[in-house]
């Protein structure tokens, strides 16, 4: 397969010891810098191997105008049009034909064909670019892959590639003898400046500045400005709009459709260009023209709080690899120049965080279920999806009706899978069938879906698309697609369609998040939490609304989207809420249990009335829930210190004890408490029962001798007298305290040890008044070294208390000398 001749580039001479390295191993590790050629030239060069005759080779990008780029420049290498030998596949569009042997696919694309055909026959190898991004889709591709390599294709060949990686995580996945190969880059030195802006000037006007300084600079050819969000994009681009600058002015996000992209990134003849843009601009792709880089060194990114199943956007500083891949684009081709907007001092972590360990993790939980596995454990993850994150997606597939409560995919999971759509729209897309509003579904996921953002009534924008969808390319074009997988026509027009069961689709997707009015702007959510409107939005006086669009702040959650819907909506929707629940509930106020019947859809109750009689089973789980709102009421100094023994025996002999974590024991109530509440009515009863009793009862006979054994409550000190041992400290992972007075220690050679002898306690050795004079673990240093200087001090101050010469050999005593 012939390549035009094209300038060497620095990859060059490790192309033969990628191509050895993957005929003799079936995974491979590559570091190459920005301006190496890995992305262009190692992926046709592997089409070249042994191993990969006949069959195809998939490059994942993370982003669409770098896939599109890296094909169109693959293909122009080998002098064909794009879909020959190298295509490309993103959500959208295709470019591949009958001899494509090189597919430029994007994240989506990869996860599908993955589930689609777990053999993934007819491909060779797999290779993971820019990985250091580590978004959710490529962690999820790799652990996919990694099952598949490892169950039923070991001739599959994964590469994994980026300037910067961490090495040391990747081989803990891929293993330890993994090769890695290095290249350098071929950049051209770059100046680097750094521009703080104050705390009161904004960030586009520092930007502004530093482009006014860059601009004045007669060596600067284009200017790269990168900013966290569309919104800093905007204001920055209009206020070099408005300049007297001799420039093209171009806006580069991944909002905009891809050909607006494409046009940023395209060379101007005879003006000179300042492209402001977000992050897509920092990596695979090289900017024709720029030598200038300004760096605003901040990244906009949504944080899911699994607690209140919401996500925040919050902005935060890049780290020092995506600091320095933004520095390069300055030296692709010529020397260069970055300014950073902020000073030199400032520390950047090394890497950055995954998008796995603080994003919402539903669609994540729906493509493990697809693939068959139960729980993330069963595949191979460099970084594991988070608990409480993975519970919190587990528990709304559950809410919408997509997996079971074993976790397996419903009937309704397998059709919304289907759907290359967040769980949510999937699931709405499955069921406005029912509903006859299929087509109204596909144009509402198109919109909620797309980067667009949507202001004020959701509503009037649905209905200004439908009725003007040229304005909207993009819009129109996802809703053609989703419209194909439905089998339904794309009208040329689209008409104006009743919008009655808008709010029919909205609460199917978003159960947890219809509202009940509580107060002008303030509404009660079906997940509990409470979310605000403006108390002047035409919705804050509703009863009922679906909160599309939320975002969590520190106390209340803010409404951005919504649309109304009625009581009556929500019956039609979820029958199960004419059904009479009896709920009893502690009042604080009262102090006592109050009972009554509700229908309810989550945490909304649409109805209620008050129960004349109260259930055993209904007051047990008022009062259990009473209590793990008052856990201060059963985690008394007895619980705790049996907390602190069980933690110490648990941290030596692993997987053999119980666990008595705090959490441990309240979500298990149930269990070990439960039972001995028969009869009890009031919380005053809850408080006066012996906890550390039943607490112990769940251990069988011989597992409570021997956990007496091993961490005996109390000790017999020389003194005769048995000195209490306090294992609280061990809840924190510090050994137990022993305190006795200094003179009940004499002739304690050695420090007392509990757990079989493992773990020496701590003496805290206390003079008469019961203050700590020595806090020891090795008592023998402390009669040698630390004692004379002790007695010293207090002989004189407690003349009635004996303080011998020689404490080793001395009598203990916990009396006076008279005595």
């Amino acid at each position: 397969m012939p390549i035009l001749a094209m300038s060497t580039l620095p990859i060059e001479q490790h192309l033969k010891p990628i191509q050895a390295a993957l005929s003799a191993h079936n995974r491979l590790i590559l570091i190459a810098q920005p301006g190496a050629g890995k992305t262009t030239r190692v992926p046709l060069t592997l089409l070249n191997s042994q191993w990969a005759q006949g069959q195809k080779i998939v490059l994942l990008e993370p982003r669409r105008v770098a896939a599109r780029l890296a094909a169109s420049f693959m293909a122009a290498q080998l002098d064909e049009p794009v879909g020959k030998t190298v295509g490309y596949r993103m959500r959208g569009d295709s470019k591949v034909g009958p001899h494509t042997r090189l597919e430029v696919v994007t994240q989506g694309v990869l996860t599908r064909m993955l589930q689609d055909d777990p053999l993934l026959e007819g491909v060779a190898g797999i290779i993971f670019d820019e990985f250091h991004e580590r978004s959710i889709e490529a962690d999820l591709g790799l652990a996919l892959s990694l099952d598949i390599q490892q169950s039923i294709r070991d001739d599959l060949r994964l590469m994994v590639m980026s300037a910067t990686l961490d090495v040391a995580a990747l081989k803990s996945v891929l293993g330890s003898d993994t090769s890695v190969i290095e290249s350098t880059g071929r950049e051209f030195p770059i100046e680097t400046y750094y521009r703080p802006f104050s705390s009161d000037e904004a960030l586009d006007t520092a930007a502004y500045r530093v482009v006014t300084e860059a601009l004045a600079n007669a060596d600067s050819r284009d200017v790269l400005v990168i900013l966290p969000g569309v919104a800093e994009i905007t204001r920055l681009v209009q206020m070099l709009e408005n300049s007297t600058f001799d420039i093209e002015v171009c806006a580069l996000h991944g909002g905009m459709p891809i050909e607006a992209q494409q046009a940023a990134l395209k060379l101007h003849e005879t003006r000179r260009r300042v492209i402001v843009s977000t992050a897509i601009a920092e990596s695979s792709v090289t900017v024709d023209g720029v030598n200038v880089v300004i760096d605003a060194g901040l990244e906009r990114v949504p944080l899911f709080q699994p607690r209140t199943g919401l996500t925040r956007l919050t902005t935060r500083r890049v780290n020092r690899a995506s600091a320095d891949q933004r520095r390069g684009r300055a030296g692709r081709q010529q020397p260069g120049v970055c300014y950073r907007l902020w000073s030199q001092e400032q520390p950047l972590v090394a890497y950055g965080e995954p998008e796995i360990a603080q994003a919402d993790l539903s669609k994540l939980a729906l493509e493990v279920a697809v693939w068959g596995a139960r729980s993330p454990e069963e595949l191979i993850w460099m970084t594991p999806p988070p608990n409480g994150a993975w519970q919190s997606s587990q528990a709304l597939l559950r809410q919408l009706g997509v997996l079971d409560a074993a976790g397996l995919l419903t009937p309704l999971g397998k059709q919304s899978a289907r759907w290359p759509l967040e769980p949510r729209l999937a699931v709405m897309l499955s069921k406005a069938k029912s509903l006859n509003a299929l087509p109204l579904a596909c144009a509402l996921a198109a919109l909620l879906e797309g980067r667009e953002r949507v202001s004020g009534s959701l509503r009037d924008a649905l209905a200004q698309r439908l009725s003007q969808p040229r304005r909207f390319p993009q819009w129109q074009r996802e809703t053609k697609r989703l419209m194909d997988m439905a089998s339904l026509q794309m009208p040329h027009k689209l008409p104006l369609e009743p919008l009655e069961p808008l709010s029919y689709l909205l609460a199917m997707a978003y159960p947890d998040r219809v509202g009940q009015f509580i107060s002008p702007g303030r509404f009660k959510l079906a997940n509990g939490k409470t979310a605000t409107l403006s108390v002047s939005h035409p919705l804050a006086n509703e009863v009922f609304i679906v909160a599309v669009s939320v975002e969590s702040a520190s106390s209340e959650a803010a409404i951005y989207l919504a649309e109304p819907i009625t009581q009556a909506a929500l019956i039609d929707l979820y029958p199960a809420t004419q059904q009479w629940e009896e709920r009893v509930t502690w009042s604080d106020a009262q102090g006592k249990l109050l009972g009554e019947a509700v229908q309810r859809h989550g945490e909304l109750v649409l109805a209620s009335r008050l129960l004349a009689e109260l259930s055993g089973e209904a007051v047990q789980q008022a009062l259990l829930r009473a209590l793990k709102q008052r856990p201060a009421a059963l985690f008394n100094g007895k619980v705790k210190q049996l907390q602190g023994r069980m933690a110490l025996v648990a941290s030596i002999y692993s997987n053999v004890w119980p666990d008595w974590s705090e959490s441990a024991l309240l979500d298990s109530l149930d269990v070990w408490l439960a039972p001995y509440m028969t009869g009890m009515t009031r919380f005053s009863q809850i408080e006066k029962m012996p906890f550390h009793t039943y607490l112990m009862a769940t251990l069988s006979w011989d597992e409570q001798t021997h956990f007496e054994r091993l961490t005996p409550s109390t000790i017999m000190a020389p003194s005769g007298n048995r000195a209490a041992i306090d294992y609280e400290p061990c809840l924190t992972g510090r050994p137990p305290v022993l305190a006795l007075k200094l003179q009940e220690a004499f002739g304690w050679q050695d420090t007392p040890a509990v757990a079989d002898g493992h773990v020496p306690v701590v003496i805290h050795l206390l003079s008469p008044a019961k203050r700590p004079l020595q806090v020891t673990q090795d008592l023998r240093s402390f009669w040698l070294n630390g004692y004379p200087e002790v007695r010293k001090e207090m002989r004189g101050r407690y003349p009635k208390h004996p303080w011998p010469e020689d404490p080793i050999t001395a009598q203990a005593t916990a009396s006076t000398k008279r005595r």
